[in-house]
């Protein structure tokens, strides 16, 4: 499966999906749709023609054609409104940069499919990834990214990631912890990092009352 990241060593571009189930598998990585749950049961032709069309653009996001796939999608949508195209178009959307965009539709693929924890992650990567990053709003969709899906290391690695930038370190430290339970091996040297991290905030919290102690004494 191809895996697209973003700059930050923890965002990476969420999963490819098929129509209505949206997996999960390892990082932010890129998931798109296809049609062939659907297709061969439907008899309405506005589906058959969006089904078509949300084929086509996975091909071409396959192929690396983002604004072919970007099109298609569209024209999926244009046709009827699915959680899967809407779900693409929001990957080509960030591909493209156009952010917003990918956040609208993400939120909109959620609003008919609450259950994609990869439509959440995506989330977060898009908030981070905004001129104006929002990590708050990463870290909610992270959180109910984790809620869905509790065992995926990935989502509980890139909560970490966010919570250590946010400086919650023993958060993070319990992120990473459960990330390498789920066997992401990369959250190991994270774990001796921030666990470095709060040994030296104690320290220097601690010189610092011996010192506040110290000025104090007559």
């Amino acid at each position: 499966m191809t895996k697209l990241r973003a700059s930050p060593s923890y965002i990476h571009i969420s999963r490819t999906v098929n129509p209505i189930s949206l997996g999960s598998s390892t990082s932010f990585h890129k998931r798109w749709a296809t049609s062939t749950t659907l297709a061969s049961s439907t008899s309405d032709p506005a589906q058959t023609e969006a089904l078509k069309a949300l084929e086509e653009g996975t091909q071409k996001l396959e192929d690396g054609d983002i604004e072919g796939a970007k099109a298609s999608y569209k024209r999926s949508l244009d046709v009827q409104r699915s959680a899967s195209a809407l779900f693409n178009y929001g990957v080509t959307c960030y591909h493209t940069k156009d952010f917003t965009a990918a956040i609208d539709a993400w939120k909109e693929s959620i609003e008919l499919q609450p259950d994609s924890a990869d439509a959440h992650t995506n989330l977060a990567s898009a908030y981070i990834m905004m001129p104006l990053a929002r990590p708050d709003l990463a870290l909610t969709h992270l959180r109910q990214a984790a809620v869905i899906s509790p065992e995926d290391g990935e989502i509980a690695f890139n909560l970490g990631a966010v919570l250590e930038a946010a400086g919650h370190l023993e958060d993070a430290l319990e992120e990473y912890k459960r990330s390498k339970e789920y066997g992401i091996e990369k959250a190991a040297m994270h774990i001796r990092n921030v666990s470095a991290k709060i040994l030296g905030k104690k320290l220097k919290e601690a010189a610092e009352e011996e010192a506040k102690k110290e000025s104090q004494k007559p």
